[in-house]
């Protein structure tokens, strides 16, 4: 049944396009925190492991809200690591395990990437598809990533 909220059909699948592919990039990140967290060593390594730990909690409740924003929008939600790496705009590295140092850059990139991709999906939920509490959604996450960047840039400085 599509939802009668002020929000076009073809607007409604636009962002829930647009949202599958932010999904895609949280539960790609998600993944590579993991990884990290299981695999960190060195000097720190609990900081570092509880650190990673932290931020892939926080994106289990993101993930989760951008999957119920799009049922609520009247879509299915995907829910296959093949349908999300088609989608993310994140790199993976498969058999590699970095330093510690490494791992925090290449969060921090990430988080970065996803900040600027998110600004962007914010416009269009806004602009184009009329959909402002998508919008809204996307700008807490976007601030969201933006701590999680902060922080890891300061273990960088």
């Amino acid at each position: 049944m599509i939802p009668k909220i002020g929000i076009s059909e073809i607007n409604l699948q636009k962002s829930t396009e647009l949202l599958s592919v932010v999904l895609s990039d949280e539960m790609t990140l998600y993944i590579k925190l993991r990884k990290f967290h299981w695999n960190v060593s060195g000097e720190s390594f609990m900081e570092m492991h509880k650190l990673f730990e932290g931020q892939y909690a926080e994106l289990e409740q993101v993930i989760d809200e951008v999957a119920e924003r799009i049922n609520k929008l009247g879509s299915k939600t995907i829910g296959t690591m093949d349908e999300f790496s088609k989608l993310t705009r994140l790199k993976e590295s498969p058999n590699k395990y970095p330093a510690q140092k490494q791992m925090k850059a290449e969060l921090l990139e990430d988080h970065e990437t996803l900040i600027a991709e998110i600004r962007k999906d914010i416009d269009l939920c806004s602009e184009e598809n009329h959909d402002i509490g998508s919008a809204d959604l996307l700008t807490k996450i976007l601030q969201q990533h933006e701590t999680m960047a902060w922080v890891l840039r300061r273990y960088l400085s």
